[in-house]
């Protein structure tokens, strides 16, 4: 069943506001307030610019509307989920004015990390008619005796930027808080928003109850106009060799901001961002009102940076991620991507910055770190140019998560194991789960499970003869609410000023190597540090700087649809006269001297460079599988006795060297490599244990934050430490050992894009040995001694190198027969 934008009677007085303002209601806009009219949830995919938000929101401002005869509704109607904190604040701020000019009695506010304990009180109970929040907040929500109560009248969630989170487990998280909504209030109606899905009916699955699709009205949106995406090449026409800050570009990048009024620069990382902020802040004679905004600032330097936006004050910001989803700022001229975007789906994400119209085209420009990464921004300006978008796959729901859920629930009431198992398979992710998983959940939210369960500390849950399940202590309440969370960052320290000013938060292993009178460059601010005490960086204001804080967060990964493109135009020749001279002749050089890549094929390529061995591998798989696969190599190449050195890994290769020759790669890349050294190599690194850290620590095994005081991270990682050696040794199959192999496998590892990978190479394996190092090879080449370093840092160092290298490589006469390579 569809419903027709016509089976949707638009209110008077929300037509009114609309013609107030010379607009119109659009098709997808009044087709969301029909699916809503006939009782059904709804996917709305919709560019961006097209009015989403205001979409997912028009059957609510319906509900309030007189004119539809119905008493104003009491309580909590509406909730609004967002990845984001910006985007609730930023949301609020673009729905009160509505609600205001067409005198609907709506109260609208805000709920997250940053929220006042005594409003956070109140909105329990007495909730707004519409609260805006985020998928760990809702969860906190849920945690409390009374949500049955505040919940009970709920008509409507409206999910935000779905694409962002949906597959991950802050997406576990929102899909089990669903499940218990609708058990809550059975007729709540689900809405979901998106600009950039790629496949709308996994999305249409995940958003169902029961994952019965046809209960879900997919609307897609009038079409916007097509961006204007541009590549900027260096203005002598050298794409550099290697590096990924594309610091060649700044002079360049100055005088773009200078022509517009607003022109936001993206970054894939917080070092990038800082780095970038200062490079341009060196040049800006000018005095240009220029900012810096990525998660790690203060909420106060966060927020005055967002006001300073949506005032029109500033002339430039250098942003990452934590302003790439759907802050509303429709006066910016041009967005830049510094380096290469890693998927068509972020990139049309972050173009919609530009303009937020939808009649008018997005401006942007990409700014290639290396040759590889113009290849990469030219597939991706591509695809955003033939409409093809990309994005991660669902996958099972994390056991973990469902431990802390189950947690949640136990803190608001006693529950009926039988209800709670129906409750948690009616969502898609948890589908799966059957009887013996449950128990072994239960079983580990219970005592810890079989090695732990003589340790007072882990009996959380007691079950009756009837199998309702309570808590044994009602501390665990407390306990657990203030350990909540999905999002496991390393341990940060805050950044302040004597007199309290707070600046924001850098990682442990960063504060750990700064010594009083080191400065360091953040918030945008030189820094110089007074004293480092009880997780603070005390610090004052300093006329220079030698570092910048590095994070190790989450790499973005190159998506799969990308990389083929980039596979495709390596092979098609005669597309290589659109590219840049330098690029073209490094392609050919490449094709005489060796071969390049097709799709479906994995080329290896050895040679001899300054007395060692080296094979490239050219997967374009993504750093994480590269990474992977070079353990494993290395791995199997000493079990062979071939003397491996090390390795090095980029998004699209991988460099192995050694002491001796390989003559022939297809032994070492085996699809049995996944079942013999793949286990042993996780087991005995740090990744099991990184990864168990993690899951332990969502699932409430292992708690940061106790009363007062909090743990450090070395304090977390010795305690699961501790407790993953006591599981592996008498308790090998504990449900969290179980979740911790899913993360190592999918998120740590990609197993499943190196699994493909090893399938490739055994039907398309080309190797071609070389008397000296290739021009494909150069850009890792590069990388080795230096992959340890932040993004940038090295990027002079870097260059020069890759010269030399590149000589040799790009050299098409034969070389001297005395030369030893």
């Amino acid at each position: 069943m569809t419903t027709k934008a016509s089976d949707a009677a638009i209110p008077p007085e929300i037509a009114g506001w609309f013609a107030g303002r010379s607009w119109r209601v659009r098709r997808h806009q009044a087709e969301m307030l029909a699916a809503s009219d006939a009782g059904r949830h709804a996917l709305l995919v919709a560019d961006t610019g097209a009015g989403k938000t205001l979409a997912g929101f028009l059957p609510t401002l319906a509900a309030f509307c007189p004119s539809r005869g119905a008493e104003p509704p009491e309580g909590l109607h509406t909730l609004y989920v967002s990845p984001l904190k910006a985007l609730a604040h930023d949301v609020q701020r673009n729905l009160v004015a509505p609600v205001e000019e067409m005198g609907l009695p709506i109260r609208i506010e805000t709920r997250s990390g940053d929220t006042p304990g005594d409003r956070k009180r109140r909105q329990r109970s007495k909730p707004p008619n519409v609260l805006l929040t985020t998928p760990e907040s809702l969860s906190l929500l849920l945690s409390y005796p009374d949500s049955f109560q505040m919940f009970a009248g709920l008509k409507r969630v409206v999910i935000d930027e779905v694409h962002a989170f949906a597959t991950g487990k802050r997406g576990d998280l929102l899909t089990l808080a669903l499940s218990r909504l609708q058990a809550i209030a059975p007729d709540m109606q689900r809405a979901a928003l998106s600009a950039t899905v790629a496949d709308p009916e996994a999305f249409r699955e995940w958003l169902a109850p029961w994952g019965e699709i046809e209960a879900v009205e997919l609307v897609a949106g009038e079409a916007g106009a097509p961006a204007e995406v541009e590549i900027l090449l260096p203005e002598e026409e050298r794409v550099p060799w290697g590096g990924h800050a594309g610091r060649w570009a700044i002079p360049q990048l100055y005088e773009e901001i200078r022509r517009n009024r607003t022109t936001l620069i993206f970054t894939n990382t917080r070092f990038l961002a800082e780095f970038v902020f200062q490079l341009l802040w060196d040049l800006n004679e000018d005095t240009l009102p220029i900012g810096v905004h990525h998660g790690s600032l203060s909420k106060e330097a966060r927020r005055k940076v967002e006001g300073a936006m949506a005032r029109g004050e500033l002339r430039a910001l250098v942003a990452t991620a934590s302003l790439d989803l759907g802050v509303d700022w429709g006066d910016i001229d041009c967005v830049v991507q510094m380096g290469a975007p890693k998927g068509s789906s972020r990139l049309l994400q972050r173009i919609g910055r530009a303009n937020h119209r939808l009649d008018q085209p997005s401006r942007a420009i990409l700014v290639p770190g290396n040759r590889f990464e113009f290849l990469e921004a030219t597939a991706a300006k591509d695809a955003v140019d033939a409409g093809q978008r990309d994005g991660e796959d669902f996958r099972p729901g994390g056991l973990d998560v469902l431990a802390q859920h189950v947690m949640a629930c136990a803190c608001a009431a006693p529950f009926d194991e039988r209800a709670l198992l129906a409750e948690v398979r009616s969502s898609l992710a948890y589908a799966w789960v059957d009887e013996a998983v449950w128990s072994r959940v239960l079983g580990f939210v219970e005592n810890g499970g079989y090695a732990l369960r003589a340790y007072d500390r882990f009996k959380r849950i007691v079950r009756d003869r009837e199998g309702v399940w309570r808590l044994t202590h009602p501390e665990h309440a407390a306990r657990h609410r203030m350990n909540a969370g999905i999002i496991v960052d390393s341990e940060m320290l805050t950044v302040r000023f004597r007199n309290g000013r707070q600046l924001g938060k850098v990682e442990e292993r960063f504060a750990a190597s700064l010594s009083t009178g080191d400065t360091f460059f953040f918030a945008g601010t030189s820094l110089e540090v007074e004293q480092v005490k009880d997780m603070e960086v005390i610090v004052r204001a300093a006329k220079s700087s030698a570092t910048i804080p590095s994070y190790g967060g989450q790499r973005l990964p190159l998506t799969t649809h990308l990389a083929e493109r980039v596979r495709a135009m390596l092979v098609d020749r005669a597309g290589w006269a659109r590219f840049p001279d330098d690029v073209r002749e490094w392609l050919e050089v490449q094709d005489w001297r060796s071969c390049l890549p097709g799709p479906g094929e994995l080329l290896v390529e050895s040679f001899p460079h300054a007395k060692k061995h080296y094979s490239v591998y050219y997967t374009f798989d993504g750093w994480n599988a590269n990474q992977s696969l070079g353990m494993l190599i290395t791995r199997r190449m000493e079990d062979r006795g071939m003397v491996p050195g090390g390795f090095v890994a980029n998004d699209y290769s991988l460099a192995v060297w050694g002491l001796r020759p390989v003559a022939d790669p297809a032994p070492l890349l085996s699809p049995d490599i996944l079942a013999h050294e793949f286990v042993d190599w996780v087991q005995d690194s740090h990744l099991l244990r990184r990864a168990f850290r993690e899951v332990a620590v969502i699932a409430g095994l292992v708690e940061r934050q106790h009363p007062g005081k909090r743990k450090t991270g070395k304090q977390v990682t010795f305690s699961t430490d501790l407790i993953y050696d006591v599981l592996r040794k008498y308790e090998p199959d504990h449900v969290l050992l179980e979740a911790a192999w899913a993360d190592a496998r999918a998120r740590l590892t990609d197993v499943g894009r190196l699994a493909d990978l090893l399938e490739r190479s055994a039907e398309q394996l080309v190797h071609v040995e070389l008397d000296r190092v290739s021009p494909l090879a150069v850009p890792v080449m590069t990388m080795i001694g230096r992959e340890a370093l932040p993004q940038g840092a090295v990027d002079e160092e870097l260059l020069l190198e890759a010269e030399s290298l590149a000589a040799e490589a790009m050299r098409v006469d034969a070389p001297p027969e005395d030369e030893d390579g």
